[in-house]
């Protein structure tokens, strides 16, 4: 299985032009994250976990040359808002991208984009198949994958799990059902969105606590804000199975 980061970062927080914090003024590529999404390659499939508003960029830095499926997470913008360059997409397979998704997410979806689930649509729109999802496992093809409940505040979110590997962002409590099925992975993603407490996101030591308590083989952060501090200098203070993760960071497990 081959892990690409696609973006690391988040919204909240996010560098402007009037910041002159180290982060924004860093010249480290590490320090530059697009909004949160990975992409992950098996058994001759590419599944990605959210489009973000950088999705199009993150396609192209990439060189991802064909998606089979796209899973959400959840409704919020930074995670949905590349949904109408899926086109693309359409356009070289010849078919309805699939995407995976609870009730609740494509309903948000038909909201933003009525115009892709409308009966009369338009000539080039974007093509979606929707399969809902619960919290039970699915197939992706062949591809088995296991959905883990969080809330986000007050939101449910999902992670997946595929194998050895799990993926889950954007949370601020998860209860002990859905963390048993995090143990004995080998690489666990999780939200850290800053070192201070947040109302809806892990802090870096709630991430830290979280990854010792599951005792996975590797852990990488994600879902930073600028606010988390300059990459090298967190990352040197980390245990040394816990990373943050970059941009273009790719993993094979």
């Amino acid at each position: 299985m081959k892990i690409t980061f696609l973006g690391t970062g988040t919204s909240q927080g996010v560098p402007v032009i009037a910041c002159k914090c180290d982060v924004c003024l860093s010249k480290n590529l590490k320090d530059k994250r697009l909004r949160s999404s990975i992409l992950i390659e098996l058994q001759n499939k590419t599944i990605v976990i959210d489009t973000g508003p950088d999705f199009r960029q993150q396609m192209l830095r990439e060189n991802v040359e064909k998606i089979d499926a796209v899973l959400y997470t959840h409704a919020h913008k930074d995670h949905v808002a590349g949904l109408d360059d899926i086109r693309s997409f359409n356009f070289r397979s010849k078919k309805p991208m699939d995407i995976f998704c609870t009730n609740d997410v494509l309903n948000a979806l038909k909201m933003e984009y009525s115009y892709i689930f409308s009966e009369k649509t338009y000539p080039g729109v974007p093509k979606v198949n929707v399969n809902i999802i619960e919290n039970t496992n699915f197939l992706v093809d062949d591809i088995e994958v296991q959905p883990i409940q969080a809330l986000h505040y007050k939101l449910p979110v999902l992670g997946f799990r595929i194998k050895n590997f799990i993926y889950l962002t954007d949370l601020s409590e998860i209860n002990s059902t859905e963390k048993s099925k995090m143990f004995n992975a080998d690489v666990i993603v999780l939200d850290s969105l800053r070192k201070e407490p947040h109302l809806s996101h892990l802090s870096l030591d709630e991430s830290i606590a979280l990854i010792q308590e599951l005792k996975p083989k590797q852990a990488y952060l994600i879902h930073i804000s600028h606010l988390m501090g300059l990459h090298d200098d967190v990352n040197s203070e980390l245990p040394s199975n816990i990373h943050l993760s970059y941009d273009g960071l790719q993993l094979n497990i």
